[in-house]
């Protein structure tokens, strides 16, 4: 999503932002789609399930696919639209779950709040990953952003939280959020770690020399 511009410039500005505090911050943007496979699934077994059933509301006879049915007893027919019947089912779900797996439709049709505790858990185990527990006076943020899902998240530290309460990282992703959404992902990254830094200056300003630049100050993407 990045050309080397832009991670120069993101880069830049974390470290302005790191200047004026002890605080470390780390951006992540995502640009992998995530498969909903559970959504697929009940999409693909809802469908496999109503489909049929609807098709024979609507008019739809298995003498429709079977050029002998004339031809058949009465006990054929009930045999032969029984394998029918299945072979249409095992047919949808299949259609179904490809297109569930391969397309948008799942993420489409997952709801938003699950989508986004999705993002959360993973944001939270970049976290870890990353060494962000782990960070002198625990004063680490993480700005996540996860582009096909359109959903951005500010994950802070103990010793950031101790401090600064969750609603008060509103702003910052808003910022965000609005360069995502016009097109500026550069400009809203760049906007939102500006306001994590005055945040982080303000609690946990800098300490000169002995501040340690314990994370890396560029762009991560996953």
């Amino acid at each position: 999503m990045f050309s080397k511009a832009d991670h120069e410039a993101i880069s830049e500005a974390i470290k302005s932002a790191e200047m004026r505090t002890s605080g470390e911050i780390v951006v992540i943007v995502s640009s992998q789609p995530h498969r909903y496979g559970g959504t697929a699934l009940s999409l693909a077994a809802l469908a496999a399930l109503a489909l049929p059933f609807t098709a024979v509301l609507f008019g739809w006879s298995p003498a429709d696919l079977l050029p002998d049915w004339d031809t058949l007893d009465a006990r054929s027919h009930e045999q032969r639209s029984l394998e029918v019947l299945i072979c249409v089912q095992a047919l949808t779900f299949a259609i179904t779950l490809a297109l569930g797996w391969f397309t948008p439709l799942a993420r489409a049709v997952t709801p938003e709040g699950l989508r986004r505790d999705r993002v959360h858990a993973t944001a939270l185990t970049q976290f870890r990953a990353r060494g962000l527990d782990a960070t002198q006076g625990r004063t680490g943020v993480l700005l996540y952003v996860d582009e096909p899902d359109h959903v951005a998240e500010v994950i802070a530290d103990t010793g950031v939280f101790d401090k600064v309460p969750p609603e008060h990282w509103a702003d910052t992703i808003e910022a965000l959020t609005q360069g995502f959404r016009r097109g500026q992902p550069v400009a809203g990254l760049t906007a939102a770690i500006a306001l994590a830094g005055e945040v982080l200056a303000t609690h946990f300003p800098s300490k000169g020399t002995a501040d340690r630049n314990d994370l890396p100050d560029h762009l991560i993407e996953i």
